[in-house]
């Protein structure tokens, strides 16, 4: 047998994960001279977190370093257990570089160990849902080799789709220009966001309102789930959980038996999207490009 890792940047509660056995490396936020950790609402509420933010905390977060990972893997490497850890879109953290050069390091001395590393390509629930298909599959028997394969041939089917409420963010996380955030601000302009194949955010597409953006998210999600109408699906909201119930509620209507989950988005995503952030997540038919 072998053992799933994740980090706390999946957004799946942390009993759902220790339910499953997967074992979790939490991030870290730093909000002015307070050093957070990412636990999953272990030590901090995170809507408590949110509320600093919407009293102005313009939060800063780091990547997980070579040590911390050395330390999550080596428990597992010198029992002789296999592990497979489901990380964090590398082209939005430096961290899963981290993991790779803990990886080499410990198979310098122990060069029997099994450790593979996953790069997701994917944020917040999108990271989640994945993990949620490496339970599955390892439930149903799969070996390592065939949940690595299946990695490399699905997960870019993953349709990961975001909206914000506060574009001075994405400003600030150097996503998008000072003008356009303040154009975009006096024009009410609300962003469509995803993924790209790289694993890098990027903008698809721009609304007039809120509503609008909201219900953009939901049909998206729909048109994914065409291959699959009864998959799991998250949505993840950095306070918003009434936006997110109408991202969910449009998703009903059109496919009533939808099995969707509605979760926090933890502090990394939410210090770079602000409060208000939703998003929507469903493996679609197709690669994302």
């Amino acid at each position: 047998m072998y053992q799933i890792l994740t980090d706390s940047e999946c957004d799946l509660p942390l009993a759902t994960l220790k339910d499953s056995g997967v074992d979790v490396i939490y991030f870290h936020t730093k909000v002015g001279d307070r050093d957070l950790v990412n636990d999953l609402g272990q030590s901090l509420d995170i809507n408590d977190f949110y509320q600093e933010i919407l009293s102005g905390a313009m939060p800063t977060t780091t990547q997980v370093n070579v040590g911390e990972y050395l330390e999550f893997f080596k428990k597992y490497v010198e029992k002789n257990i296999p592990i497979v850890y489901v990380g964090f879109s590398g082209g939005l953290s430096g961290s899963l570089s981290s993991a790779n050069q803990a990886r080499e390091i410990l198979l310098e001395s122990n060069p029997q160990a099994d450790i593979r590393i996953i790069d997701t390509l994917a944020a917040s629930g999108g990271e989640g849902r994945l993990v949620i298909s490496a339970i599955r599959l390892q439930k149903a028997g799969a070996t390592l080799d065939e949940l690595v394969n299946w990695f490399d041939l699905n997960k870019l089917r993953l349709q990961q789709w975001f909206t914000v409420d506060n574009l001075n963010y994405l400003y600030h996380g150097g996503r998008i220009s000072r003008t356009s955030a303040a154009l975009g601000t006096l024009l009410k302009v609300k962003p469509i966001l995803d993924v790209d194949a790289d694993g890098k955010l990027r903008m698809v597409s721009k609304t007039r309102t809120r509503k609008k953006s909201l219900l953009e998210l939901a049909d998206k999600i729909v048109n994914a789930m065409q291959s699959d109408q009864e998959q799991p699906v998250i949505i993840t909201t950095s306070g918003d959980y009434d936006a997110a119930k109408i991202v969910k509620d449009r998703i009903i209507e059109q496919i009533s038996q939808a099995d969707i989950q509605i979760y926090p988005i933890g502090m990394t995503i939410s210090s770079h999207t602000g409060v208000g952030c939703v998003a929507a997540f469903a493996m679609g038919p197709e690669f994302r490009n």
